[in-house]
């Protein structure tokens, strides 16, 4: 530990010499033109154009191998942010002050040929940098960037959006690097190699794609630290039953090709319930080994109801129409958009409890997690929306869910961070890939596995 404090404390010096190496240079010829001679202007301007070609071109920003390429970039151009943001006042302070110098003697026009040149170089920086973190940044995010485009050329605003566009992305590197220096050092601990592979069950209207994530960063987490990751692959919407079915199916399917016996099963939302019914009624329980819900409605939604209640048949159907089409044509084989609504109402889910229980059969590990909104526009859209229908027919919420709805089994974890903010529905699968200050979420799942690794599952 002490070799490891001593090591990151040496990287920080070095990364602070060599930005302060940077700026000087950035600086040194942003306004170096105007103090050369017209007699050594012809060489000289040779030792600031290397200069910037390297500080501009040259990837001089250090990072470990273990980084990511994109991350890499990103750090590298928000490194050239800063670089422009503080060589920007000491540039003018230099022109203005020589200006005084030159004017009287030699008139406007070198000295407004030396200004020029200056601003050429800082808008060469300043532009590389801008457009290195739009293209790779992931927590900027498409409403900094199009504010930050629309503001761009209004003065004062867009210095305002400047700042917190290096913040935004500042703080994106220091948490992706801190990350992969963790994962690095504890590589050879496989925190996460638990003894049954993960089973990452989806919950209702999404499906499991390779091109998006319905877990965000958390599996590629986790496989970092050793787990061995498996998806439902079952229906984006379904009743609790048949989507069971889909359910107990892969979890044979995926014993009997890897003989692994059983299987932690991680389930997000209505896939909380559906797994319930999977272990109760589909023949499973001797294949799995725990069951862990996270933000699941095991009491229903007692909004929904009301929704059911009062809103037209005639709108019903279209609306289900309209999602089961669409379903339909991105490889779900019968979707069945009511029948997943109806299954999630507090009536149909005491119904469902009193058939099956509150319990899993002994043997089964059973553990749930919820979270919290603090205020409604601590969630992203369509959270932020719903969070106050929900919260007036059944309180505290996510977003979605309440609170009284996610207690199960064993073990029972509420989260919520402080402030307005608080942890959305969606926040607890990385939907938006967004740090969330106060939670890391995939360091959480990765304790949550780890925790069954313990446990000799």
């Amino acid at each position: 530990m002490k070799s490891d404090a001593l090591r990151d404390r040496f990287r920080h010096v070095a990364e602070a010499i060599l930005f302060s190496v940077q700026l000087l240079v950035l600086i040194a010829c942003a306004n170096c033109p105007l103090a050369l001679t017209a007699h050594s202007a012809g060489w000289m301007l040779a030792i600031p154009v290397i200069l910037f070609l390297v500080l501009n071109i040259v990837p001089i920003v250090p990072c470990e191998r273990f980084v990511p390429s994109k991350l890499r970039k990103t750090r590298r151009g928000v490194t050239l942010l800063w670089l422009f943001a503080l060589a920007l006042l000491p540039t003018v302070g230099i022109q203005l002050f020589l200006a005084f110098r030159v004017i009287p003697s030699d008139g406007w026009g070198r000295w407004l040929a030396s200004a020029a040149i200056g601003a050429l170089v800082l808008a060469a920086v300043f532009w590389h940098g801008m457009i290195t973190v739009y293209l790779c940044s992931s927590q900027l995010g498409l409403y900094r960037r199009a504010v930050g485009l629309l503001l761009g050329m209004v003065p004062v605003l867009n210095m305002i959006q400047l700042v917190k566009i290096i913040r935004t992305v500042t703080d994106e590197v220091r948490v992706e690097v801190g990350r992969c220096r963790l994962d690095h050092r504890r590589e050879a601990e496989k925190l996460c190699a638990t003894r049954y592979p993960l089973l990452m069950v989806h919950g209702v209207f999404f499906r499991d794609s390779v091109s998006f994530n319905y877990w965000g960063r958390i599996p590629e987490a986790l496989e970092k630290n050793g787990a061995t990751v498996f998806y439902g692959e079952h229906e984006s919407a379904a009743s609790v039953r048949d989507a069971a079915e889909e359910l107990s199916a892969r979890i044979r399917e995926i014993v009997e090709q890897t003989g692994c016996e059983k299987v932690n099963i991680i389930a997000h939302s209505k896939g909380g319930l559906d797994c319930r019914y999977a272990i109760a009624r589909c023949g499973v329980a001797p294949l799995v080994a725990s069951l862990t819900t996270v933000n699941t409605p095991h009491r229903g939604c007692e909004f929904a109801d009301e929704l059911l209640d009062n809103i037209p048949n005639s709108v019903q159907v279209t609306v289900a129409s309209g999602y089961n089409t669409a379903m339909r044509a991105v490889g779900d084989q019968n979707p069945d958009f009511m029948a997943a609504v109806r299954d999630l109402t507090a009536s149909a889910c005491r119904k469902r409890n009193e058939e099956i229980g509150m319990a899993l059969p002994q043997g089964i590990v059973s553990r749930s997690v919820g979270s919290r909104l603090n205020r409604a526009r601590g969630g992203r859209f369509p959270l932020n929306m719903t969070y106050a229908l929900v919260k007036r027919f059944d309180g505290p919420n996510d977003g979605l869910v309440s609170e009284s709805s996610f207690r199960f089994g064993d073990e029972y974890r509420l989260l919520t961070v402080k402030g307005d903010r608080g942890i959305s529905h969606g926040d607890m699968i990385d939907l938006n890939r967004e740090n969330i200050p106060e939670f890391d979420v995939r360091e959480f799942y990765v304790s949550l596995v780890n925790d069954l690794k313990t446990q000799g599952l």
